[in-house]
């Protein structure tokens, strides 16, 4: 599984890159913020949800300190999907929150 550091998708961000974030956390742990532009989809939902990820787009999954996006980023692949797990998950986050 490709992993990535919050200080490297953070500079990914500010340099103006296109990218497609996913934070696979549940409603109350994003209600205290997210990662400006991430799509926010719930580990438990994605099964059902698949349809709403394009299998052509590269996705960074994040979620609180890494496990969870981890998983994700395991059944996704399964699945034929293109994925990196954020290391450290939002603990780690210094940049902007939504």
């Amino acid at each position: 599984m490709k992993e990535i550091t919050a200080k490297e998708l953070q500079q990914k961000l500010v340099s103006g890159e296109k990218i497609n974030i996913v934070d696979v956390r549940e409603d109350e742990e994003v209600v205290n913020g997210k990662i400006p532009g991430a799509k926010h989809l719930p580990l438990g939902q994605i099964p059902e949800r698949l349809a709403e990820l394009d299998k052509n787009e590269h996705y960074y999954m994040v979620c609180r300190s890494g496990g969870r996006s981890g998983n994700a980023c395991q059944f996704l692949i399964q699945h034929g999907y293109n994925v990196t797990n954020m290391a450290g998950g939002m603990l780690d986050w210094k940049g902007e929150i939504d």
